[in-house]
């Protein structure tokens, strides 16, 4: 599968299969997170496995949606604040690199035949306080990971010429 195919068919996954997830596409997924760059190559990130039934119960408490409890397992991304880089205008970049690595997740889970949804809309305090050990790691996204259960539905796109200026004099 080519690039554009690849991110043509990833897609937000609301229906999963009662599946467990294979250790080898889980562990080849975490690779790929481990290799996505960051500002500065500082990674302010932890990932954290979220698959035993008291967990997933705790999870399903910070997001309580039918949809999501048919998830057979989710992936914690956090900001590492101590580790982030800051530029010089006092810009953060955690939220920046947890983005960047959460995609290279979703897209390397869509490789490997499975779905994602970032889940971004979740009570961040209570999933703070069950998942995070440390003061300055900020949980910033969900991600249900498993088989889908439902079709990808045809994404509704900006035409390109809506979201490309070109800024040179010729067009290629």
């Amino acid at each position: 599968m080519d690039f554009l195919e690849l991110v043509k068919n990833r897609y937000s996954c609301r229906v999963y299969k009662p599946l467990d997830v294979e250790k080898e596409k889980l562990e080849y997924i975490l690779e790929c997170v481990r290799f996505a760059p960051s500002a500065v190559n500082k990674q302010p990130w932890r990932f954290r496995i979220v698959s035993s039934e008291a967990e997933k119960a705790n999870i399903q408490q910070c997001y309580n949606r039918d949809w999501f409890k048919s998830a057979p397992m989710y992936i914690i991304a956090s900001i590492l604040h101590d580790e982030e880089w800051v530029r010089s205008d006092g810009k953060h970049h955690g939220d920046i690199d947890i983005a960047i690595a959460v995609e290279h997740l979703c897209l390397a889970a869509t490789e490997q035949g499975l779905a994602t949804c970032w889940v971004c809309n979740f009570d961040a305090a209570m999933c703070k306080e069950l998942f995070a050990p440390s003061e300055n790691e900020e949980p910033a996204v969900i991600i249900p990971l498993g088989y889908a259960a439902d079709e990808i539905k045809p994404k509704n796109r900006k035409a390109f010429d809506a979201i490309v200026k070109f800024t040179i004099r010729e067009k290629y």
